[in-house]
């Protein structure tokens, strides 16, 4: 079993990036194997809705996203790592997964498990938190919770570190998603099948 944790934030070994290795060090103690993908800093084009990607499972757009979709598909789970940029998630986040959830619609990620970490100084962290988590509430993805919401605060990665009930919710929601992940597996060798799907019905409400 592997976790893919993106993390969405200029700096690659920041607030963002501290948070979600708290969590890939409680997913390594259960034997879940980890990839940190960091989306980068070039700039990465917004979606388009040319639906070049359908059923194809990769962007037009041939970059990091891609890069990740990958990754993705050999991974069992995400945790989507975001600072907050005026309370919300930065634009070049905000692109990534646009993309990175519309192409992968083919199957990608529907049933894995998710979860959502935020890191900033002080306020918007609960409107990005919700953010995050509309991608993967739209993809059929289970959410993994903590025992508070998955946020820390600070300025700096030493800042991060002293935020203790923070850093105590990143390794509580690493242990979580194993757990879950451990019972979905057990789950699938007892015969257990995916719930079937149904054909899309969409409705604009224009009559």
């Amino acid at each position: 079993m592997k976790v893919l944790l993106i993390n969405g934030s200029p700096n690659e070994h920041g607030c963002t990036y501290t948070a979600l290795r708290e969590v890939e060090k409680a997913l390594a103690a259960e034997g879940i194997d980890t990839e940190i993908f960091h989306i980068g800093v070039e700039p990465l084009p917004g979606c388009t809705g040319c639906n070049g990607c359908a059923g194809s499972g990769c962007c037009i757009f041939d970059d990091r996203v891609n890069d990740a979709l990958e990754i993705a598909e050999g991974c069992d789970a995400y945790v989507l790592g975001s600072p907050v940029h005026y309370a919300g998630i930065p634009g070049d986040m905000k692109s990534f997964l646009d993309r990175f959830f519309w192409a992968g619609e083919n199957g990608t990620h529907r049933l894995k498990p998710g979860a959502a970490v935020v890191s900033c100084r002080r306020a918007g962290s609960t409107a990005t938190l919700d953010g995050l988590n509309k991608y993967m509430t739209i993809s059929e993805m289970p959410i993994v919770s903590s025992g508070y919401w998955n946020m820390v605060h600070g300025t700096n990665p030493k800042e991060v570190e002293q935020d203790l009930e923070g850093m105590q919710m990143m390794r509580t929601l690493g242990r979580n998603m194993a757990w879950l992940l451990k019972s979905i597996e057990a789950g699938r060798r007892e015969g257990l099948e995916k719930p079937e799907t149904e054909p899309r019905a969409r409705t604009n409400f224009i009559r």
